[in-house]
């Protein structure tokens, strides 16, 4: 998408040939358009009377010419020459008073201006000249005085929020209200980083960023560059819609100064980036959005391509401590999946939000909308059970160059991949599945990354999709309340880890040796244990439905 051209309408608020038409001065003269309809919107900068043909070359353009034709030639070849001379001017209109010199417009004349869209306008009554050029004069001043004073208001607006340090989307939400049309921010990429549409629906708006290849803006807009200092950070474009006394591109432009400095002052120039994805992950958790496909074109328009990719949500979060402050931490995790995805993949990333609906910084747990091409390897399951994904083999390696030297060995990326599909609703569920699971044990790791996935662990993505009904709530606490109870005592004979005994036999029922093993327990310590467990509960753990019941019941608990 290209800036739309300063010249193709109006700057700001001025008064048009039609403007001009409908005054008393030049209704006396009874006037008749007879050429060049399509241009009564063009702008007039100025009256001037032009007597014979040697001042046309003196214009300065946009001008409502006013003539009897007095001096100008009678044959068609110099009348031709004559109006090609008031064409080449660029006059906003040419107003011929019929009567002694000419009872008709002349036919060149007529021609040339419907040709280049200038309105010719004959008299047939004649006027006083001086009148209409002084009416036009207080007209043509009392629009630029208005212009000057609707800028000065809309940078007043501009400047205070500057001061406030007010967030880019309410920027933009403010010079939508300013024009009374959709505003539309995007950073160099093409993305959207915010819009404000009014009742206009996304898919409209939108358009011209949701398509694969990008659009030409509808006739109409207007588009300016944000930039400063010989950076060029994205474009702010507003839609069709009602003209605005300063002018729609004075506007833009006041807007995309103060958005630069905003630019200018951002340490780590994420800001847009990180707004972006907040915008977007809002309206798709908090169900912000009249349906599917409106979500669709909002994801498209920020980069994330939805037609024909395979599509999962996902989560990723470090384990243990660190060993620097949480948001190099952030920035790693960030980096690093964003290097694994690229560069046929596409993602949207996310801190996840708090019940307030804000991001806990202190905590780095990122959501992540993936999208991948139908056939990318990358969301392909593993050759066998115990080997990691080929997305989080990849994710490995770039962590292993960006994570710094001081990070502690214990340190992981846990990675939680969400079922793969198509379509948005199907990217929907496997954000909110993944989400809901929270950690779990992982099913395969790779270097510095451990994974868990909805294709392997499918019971307990459900589980944990339904664990905050009072129903799954209830049936856990009496499962496993004896056992809770239990551990929360101490004494002789309360050891404390009955759950944790418990989350082991169940991971290797079949195999006891293992399961002390992985509760680094004794076998006979593991095994009394165990009885104490059947004794608590009264039942016998070596029947399947009790294994089923006490699965789904640590799985229900988040802990």
């Amino acid at each position: 998408m290209t800036d739309t051209p300063a010249d193709a309408r109006p700057a700001t608020a001025t008064v048009t040939v039609a403007d001009a038409l409908a005054l008393p001065e030049l209704r006396a003269g009874t006037p008749e358009l007879v050429a060049g309809r399509a241009g009564l919107d063009r702008a007039v900068r100025w009256a001037h009377v032009v007597a014979g043909a040697g001042a046309l070359p003196l214009l300065e353009g946009g001008e409502l010419i006013l003539t009897t034709g007095a001096g100008w030639p009678t044959d068609p070849p110099a009348l031709a020459a004559l109006a090609g001379s008031v064409v080449a001017a660029g006059p906003a209109a040419a107003v011929l008073e019929l009567g002694p010199h000419f009872d008709a417009a002349p036919a060149e004349l007529a021609d040339a201006c419907e040709r280049h869209g200038i309105p010719l306008i004959v008299l047939h009554r004649e006027v006083r000249f001086v009148q209409i050029t002084q009416r036009v004069h207080q007209r043509v001043l009392a629009a630029q005085t208005e212009a000057l004073a609707a800028r000065a208001e809309v940078h007043t607006m501009l400047t205070e929020l500057g001061l406030n340090r007010s967030p880019v989307d309410y920027v933009v939400e403010r010079l939508a209200e300013t024009l009374d049309a959709p505003v539309v921010l995007e950073d160099s990429a093409g993305r959207v980083v915010a819009w404000t549409g009014a009742e206009i629906l996304p898919q409209t708006a939108l358009a011209p960023w949701s398509s694969p290849q990008p659009g030409a803006l509808p006739p109409g807009s207007d588009s300016v560059a944000v930039e400063a200092q010989g950076r060029r950070w994205g474009r702010l474009s507003a839609l069709p819609g009602p003209p605005h006394p300063a002018g729609r591109r004075t506007v833009l432009e006041l807007g995309a100064f103060a958005l630069a400095l905003g630019k200018l002052a951002d340490p780590d120039g994420e800001q847009w980036l990180r707004l972006s994805a907040k915008r977007l992950f809002d309206a798709l958790l908090n169900g912000r959005y009249r349906s599917d496909g409106e979500l669709a074109t909002q994801l498209a328009a920020a980069g994330l391509t939805i037609e024909g990719r395979t599509l999962l949500g996902a989560t990723l979060r470090g384990t243990d401590g660190f060993g620097a402050h949480t948001s190099l931490e952030r920035a790693v995790l960030e980096t690093a999946l964003r290097r694994a995805v690229a560069p046929e993949g596409r993602v949207i990333i996310a801190p996840e939000p708090t019940d307030d609906g804000v991001a806990d910084h202190d905590r780095p747990l990122l959501l992540a909308l993936l999208s991948f091409p139908a056939d990318d390897p990358r969301v392909a399951s593993a050759a066998d059970s115990g080997s990691a994904p080929p997305l989080a083999v990849r994710l490995a390696r770039e962590l292993d160059m960006l994570i710094p030297s001081t990070t502690p060995l214990a340190w992981r990326a846990h990675l939680g991949l969400g079922a793969p599909g198509r379509g948005v609703r199907s990217l929907i569920t496997s954000l909110e599945r993944v989400r809901a699971a929270g950690r779990l044990r992982p099913t395969a790791a790779t270097g510095r990354v451990t994974v868990q996935q909805a294709e392997r662990q499918a019971l307990a993505y459900l589980v944990r999709g339904l664990a905050a009904t009072p129903e799954v709530q209830e049936f856990a606490a009496d499962a496993l309340g004896p056992l809770i109870a239990h551990d929360a005592e101490s004494g002789p004979g309360h050891s404390g880890d009955l759950l944790l005994v418990l989350r082991a036999y169940l991971e290797h029922p079949a195999n006891r040796s293992l399961a002390a093993q992985r509760a680094r327990l004794s076998r006979s310590v593991f095994y009394q244990r165990l009885a104490l467990i059947e004794e608590l509960l009264d039942v016998d753990l070596a029947a399947g439905t009790t294994i089923a019941a006490l699965t789904v019941a640590l799985l229900a608990r988040s802990d």
